[in-house]
């Protein structure tokens, strides 16, 4: 439509099933171009993505056309089977259910980026339930114990 202008950004967070670190960095580069070639082939852009070994982030210049949580289903789905014919994962691969999406502003995406790329560093300082209960928080989110991601404490976060 003539004179339409939309600018949304988006950080969408979520978990390999059971917080499993299941994501090797011997691949995670592949996961996280066959990702990109999703969001682009939906006329996203691809602001950032970072996967560490049982969760996800991924910023995007959101294409309004699409829901989210369709792109979101989308990314899973296809990940899911292409990692389990892949074999890269010893285990079956599945991501828990739900996720994350988060809004910013246009003057928020280089703080949001570079808060992606630095996950390495973060996470060596704050474990994910940590990090997500804050970004829930921060977005004054409501929710529901219940309904969060599986989190086991005590799982080690290791490459």
């Amino acid at each position: 439509m003539a004179d339409t202008y939309i600018q949304c950004y988006i950080h969408l967070v979520f978990a390999v099933k059971n917080r499993d670190s299941l994501i090797k960095n011997l691949w995670k580069n592949e996961l996280e171009m066959y990702i990109t070639g999703i969001i682009q082939n939906h006329h996203h852009k691809l602001l950032a993505i970072f996967a560490r070994p049982d969760h996800i982030h991924i910023f995007i210049g959101y294409n309004v056309n699409q829901l989210i949580p369709n792109l979101v289903s989308e990314i899973k789905t296809s990940t899911n089977g292409w990692i389990n014919a892949k074999k890269f994962s010893n285990f079956k691969f599945d991501w828990q259910k739900g996720y994350g999406a988060f809004t910013h502003s246009h003057s928020q995406i280089n703080t949001i980026i570079q808060y992606i790329k630095n996950q390495e560093i973060h996470h060596q300082k704050m474990a994910f339930r940590k990090e997500y209960l804050d970004l829930l928080q921060k977005n004054e989110i409501d929710f529901n114990d219940q309904y969060l991601f599986v989190f086991f404490d005590d799982v080690l976060e290791l490459n």
